[in-house]
């Protein structure tokens, strides 16, 4: 009776460690299920940025590209604009040569038109005029 006693007393004592495994065990799957949720919520969380990181870098890429073709603009526009002013300081130096040198040569003796003695009036002095002589 001896065997007997110790041996239901063994089979309670692994009744009760099987329904302590069977709570722990079912205790961790419900953790690993929790995990596996979180994991996949991290996962889908990641992707998402991942994509808002990607389309931010398309439109990064995109601006700084209109920022090269505006700035390539700008330099051709500098270009030109160089170009027209040297132009135009040419232009004035031309413009105020041609009058300086029309305003010196009557001082020169030189006329750019020339004056025909027939047909220049001759002054009248107002005593002849009159008769007062």
């Amino acid at each position: 009776m001896f065997g007997i006693g110790k041996q239901k007393i063994l089979e309670s004592k692994l009744e009760i460690y099987e329904e302590l495994s069977k709570e722990m065990l079912d205790k961790l799957e419900r953790a690993v299920s929790s995990i596996q949720e979180n994991s996949n919520r991290v996962a889908v969380v990641l992707e998402r940025h991942e994509n808002r990181l990607d389309e931010g870098d398309r439109t990064n890429d995109a601006i700084m590209q209109v920022v090269k073709r505006v700035e390539e603009r700008m330099e051709k526009i500098e270009k030109k604009t160089e170009e027209n002013s040297k132009l135009l300081i040419i232009g004035a130096a031309i413009f105020t040569t041609v009058i300086t040198i029309v305003q010196i040569l009557p001082n020169l003796g030189l006329a750019l038109t020339t004056t025909q003695a027939s047909s220049i009036i001759p002054k009248v002095e107002a005593a002849q005029v009159n008769g007062l002589d």
